[in-house]
């Protein structure tokens, strides 16, 4: 149990980081969101956007930090 809450804490400063990253460097050149692949439809008063791309890496950058947090709290 005290590996989980050490993981917890760690991904916890680690969104913190990120979310100051973001507040801070406002005018940084990450387009997250807006990345090629990402699906947009636009009609006459309808929007439809799927973030394909950005869920694709978003999810591969997650399963790399579990993977290593679960070799770290071996």
């Amino acid at each position: 149990m005290d590996s989980i809450g050490k993981s917890l804490v760690f991904i916890g400063l680690l969104i913190m980081l990120i979310g100051l990253m973001f507040m801070f460097f406002e005018k940084l050149p990450l387009n997250i969101g807006r990345l090629p692949g990402d699906i947009l439809i636009k009609k006459d008063n309808f929007t439809f956007y799927f973030p394909l791309t950005t869920s694709i890496i978003i999810s591969v950058i997650l399963s790399l930090v579990f993977i290593l947090l679960s070799k770290i709290s071996k």
